[in-house]
């Protein structure tokens, strides 16, 4: 897959697809449905097939002291989309001139002119330009004009919360925040992830016994502060190492470990100091919630009591509906 971050002097392999618009923030059903249908046109029409997403996240952009929502890394998101076939990742910088642009020269800089577009497919409520005064409509009469297609995918629907509903990132982030990290997975079509570097930290779990991997949240949708069992994705290369734990996420209470929420993963099969190391841990299943201990030793012990419930949890899975990674 390609990825290219302008619409502009791109080479001839980047112009001329078939392009699925939207955030994709997750990659979940609803838009695997809407990339889906793009790829069906592309196959249709011998064609690439492209997506064109927006990094910061546009809701960033207009807020940026808002509450952490983000369901995927610009990587993760990357990775999900070229084991989806995607050819062509437009990932445009949103800024305040593409913030300001009016519909229409979105429409003829970005879409015709820039990136030659051939087909446009985007979901029902898809809105675009200076304060959202771009639709459906506009596309179509624009398709119309300048001579490119356009598909409007309906609503993906699923049984969430108690009822029928479309599914979107906003049921997604709730899922997250509650800690049900099996259904939140059935609808990414993948585990929950934060991937990041590891951060330096005061190495307290080595002294217990318990060596931990510490990423920052930073601007992930927060899941509810607890104890999970985890998968952790290690390496450089393709496939990287798979690895099983248990990871506190939160703000540690009992050794007062700051306002700034953690994942701090505990690895079994690992002894190496991975400061500085990226990985990737997978959310897998939520198993208590976060407390404060009355010293190390109850910390040491609890953490014991979690690492067992983690293993059993993880050895007994294939009795728990599970998602694998797909990309």
């Amino acid at each position: 897959m390609r990825i290219v971050s302008r619409h502009t002097d791109l080479p001839s392999t980047c112009r001329g697809a078939v392009v699925a618009i939207g955030n994709f923030d997750g990659v979940h059903l609803g838009h695997r449905h809407v990339i889906g249908e793009a790829a069906r046109r592309a196959a249709e029409i011998g064609a690439p097939l492209g997506v064109m997403t927006f990094e910061p996240h546009p809701r960033s952009f207009f807020n940026p002291e808002g509450e952490p929502f983000r369901l995927t890394s610009f990587e993760t998101k990357a990775r999900r989309l070229e084991a989806l076939g995607v050819d062509v990742l437009y990932a445009l910088p949103f800024d305040a001139a593409l913030a300001g642009k009016d519909a229409s020269d979105f429409i003829m800089d970005v879409l015709v002119t820039g990136i030659a577009v051939l087909h446009v497919v985007v979901g029902e409520g898809f809105r675009f330009g200076r304060a959202r005064s771009g639709d459906t409509g506009v596309l179509g009469y624009s398709g119309e004009m300048e001579g490119f297609g356009l598909t409007v995918v309906p609503p993906f629907e699923v049984e969430a919360e108690g009822g029928r509903r479309v599914l979107s990132s906003s049921v997604i982030r709730r899922l997250i925040a509650a800690g049900r990290m099996e259904e939140a997975a059935r609808f990414l079509g993948a585990p929950f992830v934060v991937d990041g570097r590891v951060a330096a930290g005061h190495r307290r779990g080595r002294t217990i016994g318990f060596p931990t991997a510490n990423l920052p949240l930073a601007d992930y949708q927060h899941p509810a502060f607890g104890v999970y069992a985890v998968e952790v994705e290690h390496g450089a290369g393709e496939p990287r190492r798979l690895l099983p734990g248990v990871a506190n996420v939160g703000v540690r209470p009992t050794v007062n470990g700051g306002p700034e929420p953690v994942v701090e993963a505990h690895l079994f099969e690992v002894d190496e100091d991975l400061y500085g190391h990226s990985l990737a841990v997978r959310l897998l299943h939520f198993l208590r919630p976060e407390r404060k201990f009355d010293g190390l030793d109850a910390l040491k012990a609890q953490i014991a009591r979690d690492a067992d419930a983690a293993r059993a949890w993880l050895s007994d899975r294939d009795n728990h509906p599970q998602t694998d990674e797909k990309g």
